[in-house]
């Protein structure tokens, strides 16, 4: 990129610098911690360094933007704001808004985590739960704005959000200079423009690489056709990087700076997820653990680099935790459903916990199916949800009840 290119992008370097004046206070936003990570090194065969942002006050970047639109606003006589988010920005302008004197309302959708809407009101906002997904609670917040004297905080499509968020990849870049590779989840784009355009004017040869879930791509989609592309509906665990659509701005800014961009299943990020929490002792939310997502995927290869994945995000709903944890330990086998076909007898049940005690599995609980069409008269199911320590542990236990005459299988594989 030519530097007539470069000055012709929505936010240059100097903007990022001068976001950096404004949120030099740490009870808005604190310089996160990056830590050395050897169980991801080993599994990439690279050195991994993980840029804990999950851990900033609200428990994501997206202080840094809002605080950085909303001072500015503040002293040109704003005094409310609005905005739309399924959760982190909510609670980033909510406390920014806070700091700075002014009102707050954010519009949140119906289904958002319940702890972020509670976070937010916490931060001083009032909070408004409409619409089913990102767009339609977008439509709703702009509508509000326009029957006041309020201020529209968009999330990611506005020159200044994307300037506070930059202050984190120059952040990054201090961190570890030598780094060869950042990985950056997308949702709407405001985070990865921010963050390319410090990496590129600070280290230029270093690779950028964007990491969007697959039942939110939009970017692959955008970047094809030239124009930004917005999905009718999202699919996806990662609500923080569900919005389901980029911006004419950062689709430029991705277009110049970003060096490649992959996508992750929602069963990868639940498997980041888990692995964060076994390894790195870190609760991060679907959002934050795309970028591990993507360089343990096949589709991204920094083996032998010097990678920073960004933990954006670590508003984790406790529900959702659960959910996840299930699905990821369902796929590593250590929860299992066993349905058994057994004649209907006394003792059936005694016999198959006995094999299943002795395999050293914890039986969780166990029900009867009997009205099964392909059950024939006096047979049954008897389905067993079973704790087990993995794979190999798993296939011991199937292969001990069939040798014991019962048919079996493992039906949390199937459904």
């Amino acid at each position: 990129m030519t530097q007539t290119e470069s000055d012709e992008l929505p936010v240059q370097y100097a903007d990022i610098e001068r976001a950096r004046e404004r949120l030099d206070d740490d009870t808005v936003v604190k310089q996160t911690p990056v830590e050395r990570s050897s169980s991801l090194d080993a599994f990439v065969g690279g050195e991994v360094y993980l840029k804990m942002e999950h851990l900033q006050w609200t428990g994501s970047f997206k202080t840094r933007g809002a605080y950085n639109k909303i001072v500015q606003s503040v002293e040109d006589g704003v005094e409310e704001f609005v905005a739309a988010s399924a959760g982190n920005h909510a609670q980033g302008v909510a406390l920014a808004a806070t700091k700075c004197g002014a009102d707050s309302t954010i519009f949140m959708p119906k289904n958002a985590p319940q702890a972020k809407v509670n976070a937010t009101r916490s931060y001083g906002a009032t909070v408004e739960l409409v619409g089913k997904d990102f767009q339609e609670t977008m439509s709703h917040a702009k509508s509000a704005v326009e029957e006041t004297d309020a201020e529209f905080v968009h999330a990611y499509d506005d020159p200044d959000i994307i300037a506070g968020q930059g202050t984190l990849g120059s952040e990054m870049y201090h961190d570890v200079p030598d780094v060869d590779t950042v990985v950056v989840p997308i949702g709407g784009g405001g985070l990865i423009s921010g963050i390319s355009t410090a990496i590129k004017h600070l280290s230029p040869e270093t690779r950028v690489v964007g990491v969007q879930a697959t039942g939110a791509e939009t970017v692959h989609e955008s970047l094809d056709k030239g124009i930004p592309v917005t999905l009718d509906e999202v699919d996806t665990i990662a609500d923080g990087i569900a919005t389901g659509g980029i911006s004419e701005r950062t689709l430029r800014t991705i277009e110049a700076n970003v060096d490649e961009v992959v996508t992750v299943t929602d069963t990868q990020i639940a498997e980041a997820i888990l692995l964060l929490l076994e390894r790195a002792k870190q609760a991060v939310e679907g959002a934050g653990a795309a970028s591990v997502a993507a360089i343990l995927s096949d589709d991204l290869d920094v083996s032998g680099e010097t990678v920073m994945p960004l933990l954006c995000g670590g508003n984790l709903d406790m529900t959702q935790l659960q959910t996840v944890l299930v699905h990821a330990l369902t796929k590593r086998q250590q929860l299992l459903r066993l349905r058994v076909r057994i004649d209907d007898q006394p003792g059936v049940m005694e016999d198959l916990s006995g094999i299943i005690a002795d395999h050293g599995a914890n039986i969780h609980d166990v029900r009867h199916d009997r009205s099964v069409d392909d059950l024939e008269i006096g047979e049954a199911y008897l389905v067993f949800r079973v704790e087990a320590s993995g794979s190999e542990h798993a296939q011991s236990i199937l292969d001990a009840l069939s040798d014991a005459g019962y048919s079996v299988e493992n039906i949390a594989q199937t459904i």
